[in-house]
């Protein structure tokens, strides 16, 4: 029961706001230590090669240089978020296979430490590397062929990850059709674009643990990829976080945090390290360019009876997350709907471009570019309205998922379809719900559309893996408690977490918000909450905040002083997917989303200005209607630069423009006049105070909603994403469409 006082469902502000408005607050660029040295690294000039051997002879001469760290410095030279399938320097001497060959050229051959970044920066161009070259592939589908070279042996035909789901009888499926729509989908890379480039400072702290500031997700995974590959001890390895300027995604997998920690420990002095926003955007890795080649059937009143579609991932030259990310796009590319006839086969595969990794939506957002254009297409090809047929279609309690499980309790998507059809351009009749058109502009080379899609996505690791989530909550007073302490290792990555976090720790002790602190991101003060991702740290956090509050209230009631109560929350099981069906119970929760969009197309210049946006969520229960709706905001516009604008460009492996000037993100000015957030309250049966997480869904359905305003517009269909008005311009003509 929440109490009048609550904090839950207050607008309280950032407690974070104004150190950052102001910049007081300290980011890892900003820390600085007495002594400290500066560290650079020396990346790979080679998409694929074999590193025979590294002379930093002449590095080491120059004035100033303190040491040149190469493969052989490194006691456990690998390591991988969830395959530890990449050295830490590439090089020869290492006692792992493999560990001499670079595969892409984001992989680092050696560092150096000097008494200035400048002298650290001159020293890298005089190291030399010998290098063999070995074939490249650049292309997934290519690699996959028994005759493509093999990046990593123990992957042959290089895939990283393969599911198949086999559901039902395809052929009863076909026959059943009175409608089949093919397509071909194509997504690119994406950059995070986060406000902080990478950076960290390393030293040895009073208790001799070698200490790490650094912008991360996740600090005790952090801790664990770097004492496995110093071969330390846990306990004498520390990372903690200060402010952290954006993630989605990016931060999850290592930059800077390993090199640094071998610096400072072989040194025993601090060792710093700041990139610019060209190494950040060289360096770190993106989102996954996917293919998805889809075939959807239907009767002529709406209703799916097969679906069918092959997804291919490039995960580039290691796993990073590829394994999950295709898993996740491997679930959602038959959409938010039920059919009982469903095949889908997914590949994550290895090539020499840069690796792929997590990014907000986590595969999502490109399987539902098919997904909700094959449904938008079914539309149009029995000339239904696109709101019906999806409501015809969609999940809802009970449903059975394309992996033959039910969905966890507290499916609300039909409910997100209607609010998000009656708070924009839907109404309802007796005969069902039609879309009312826009008005078009006088000028006859500008067309307007409206457009709509949806999605779910999952709250919470996947497939198996084993959830978790650490809070100790400690009371301090004497007959009356004065101050609450919130031990959390979450990481706030501007999202805002850290209020959100007290919020919930306040209502759980009953006591007002400003009783209440937070002692964050430091693995020396807190055990694992798990990562800031997957749409799970609220809803993890908070569940466990209540238990932790639950065993200190009763200790303080017991008259312990000061009262300290520790939690570690796990959810419900997830199992993965059975190799040859699909089988699986893949999430415990789920969050879900729906988006109509209003675009202007210029069928002159190609330009699409996107000039409405209503969002739908359901987010179970609202801890901050200010962040929520920030989240959703800031989701949607960043959906809007990877839909319509953002485009990298990297040939044979090479990123050729990593710069803001030349890879372009959405700006104020590109920012749509309305951006409408419809918050649905429907309790999730297992969160915390009934909420669910929704930082992702925002992003989701953006692009195929764009695609089919684009299409209701000018009557084209757009299939590869960016939308660049290239793209647009070439459709428009190809169908006779504008000035020739």
């Amino acid at each position: 029961m929440i109490q009048a006082n609550s904090a839950i469902s207050q607008s309280i502000a950032r407690i974070d706001a104004r150190g950052k408005v102001t910049g007081e607050t300290p980011y890892p660029g900003d820390i600085d230590l007495q002594g400290q040295l500066w560290l650079r690294i020396k990346f790979s000039e080679r998409a694929h090669a074999r590193v025979r051997g590294v002379d930093a002879s002449q590095a080491e001469a120059l004035p100033g240089v303190i040491r040149v760290f190469t493969s052989r410095d490194v006691p456990v030279n690998e390591y991988g978020l969830v395959m530890k399938d990449q050295p830490v320097l590439c090089g020869p001497g290492g006692p792992k296979a493999g560990t001499d060959i670079v595969r892409c050229y984001m992989d680092m051959v050696a560092t150096v430490v000097a008494e200035s970044d400048a002298i650290a920066k001159r020293a890298l161009d005089l190291i030399r590397v010998d290098y063999e070259d070995l074939p490249t592939v650049f292309d997934p589908e290519d690699a996959m062929a028994d005759a493509a070279p093999q990046l990593h042996g123990e992957h042959p035909r290089n895939l990283v990850a393969q599911y198949r789901i086999r559901k039902g009888d395809m052929q009863a499926g076909w026959d059943a059709a009175d409608v089949i729509v093919e397509g071909e989908y194509e997504t690119t890379w994406q950059e995070h674009a986060y406000l902080q480039p990478e950076a960290g400072l390393a030293y040895i702290d009073d208790e001799d643990r070698v200490t790490v500031i650094v912008a991360g997700q996740w600090t005790h995974e952090d801790q664990e990829q770097i004492f496995h590959a110093l071969n330390l001890p846990p306990e004498q390895v520390r990372v903690i976080y200060p402010a952290i300027g954006g993630a989605f995604g990016g931060r999850e997998d290592m930059s800077v945090q390993i090199v640094l920690a071998l610096a400072s420990w072989k040194l025993r002095q601090p060792v710093k390290v700041q990139w610019n926003r060209e190494e950040s955007i060289l360096y770190h890795h993106k989102r996954h360019p996917i293919k998805v080649r889809a075939k959807w059937g239907a009767t002529r009143s709406g209703a799916l009876t097969a679906v069918q579609a092959e997804v291919i991932g490039d995960a580039g030259a290691y796993n990073y997350t590829s394994n999950k990310v295709l898993g996740n796009a491997h679930l959602t590319v038959s959409g938010p709907y039920e059919t009982a006839n469903i095949q889908i086969d997914t590949y994550a595969v290895y090539t020499n471009n840069i690796p792929s990794g997590a990014f907000r939506g986590f595969g999502a957002p490109q399987a539902l570019l098919a997904a909700e254009g094959q449904m938008n297409r079914l539309a149009a090809a029995l000339g239904m309205d696109p709101l019906e047929i999806r409501l015809i279609n969609s999940i809802r309690e009970g449903s059975i998922g394309s992996v033959a499980t039910p969905f966890p309790a507290g499916v609300t998507m039909p409910q997100v379809f209607e609010a998000c059809g009656r708070e924009s351009w839907w109404r309802q009749t007796a005969d069902g719900w039609t879309l009312r058109k826009p008005a078009q502009p006088a000028d006859a080379s500008k067309r307007r559309g409206r457009g709509l899609a949806g999605g779910f996505k999952n709250v919470g690791f996947s497939f198996g893996f084993p959830e978790h989530c650490w809070a100790g909550i400690e009371l301090r007073g004497r007959s009356e408690i004065e101050k609450v302490i919130l031990f959390h290792a979450g990481a706030d990555v501007g999202q805002g977490a850290h209020t959100a976090l007290l919020q919930m720790t306040a209502d759980a002790v009953g006591l007002p918000f400003e009783m209440v602190e937070i002692v964050a991101s430091d693995t020396a003060t807190s055990g694992s909450s798990g990562s800031a991702s997957a749409s799970r740290l609220t809803f993890m956090s908070g569940n466990a905040i209540r238990g932790a509050a639950e065993i200190a209230l009763r200790k303080w009631r017991d008259e312990e002083r000061p009262a300290k109560g520790e939690f570690m929350y796990r959810p419900p099981p997830t199992t993965a997917y059975d190799p040859v069906t699909g089988k699986a119970d893949p999430n415990f929760a789920y969050g879900y989303v729906a988006e109509a969009v209003e675009v202007e197309v210029d069928i002159e210049t190609g330009e699409v200005r996107l000039l409405d946006v209503v969002c739908a969520n359901d987010v179970g229960k609202v801890i901050n209607p200010q962040q929520l709706e920030g989240q959703i905001e800031g989701a949607v516009i960043q959906a809007q630069g990877y839909a319509l604008m953002e485009y990298l460009v990297s040939t044979e492996g090479k990123i050729q423009n990593p710069y803001l000037s030349t890879y372009l993100i959405p700006t104020s000015l590109d920012v749509p006049p309305r951006v409408k957030s419809v918050i649905l309250e429907n309790p999730d049966p297992i969160g915390p105070w009934g909420l669910r997480g929704m930082a992702e869904m925002p992003f989701l359905p953006l692009a195929p909603a764009i695609a089919a305003a684009i299409f209701d517009a000018t009557g084209v269909w757009l299939d590869s994403q960016p939308f660049t008005a290239q793209k647009v311009v070439k459709a428009l003509r190809q169908h006779g469409i504008g000035v020739v």
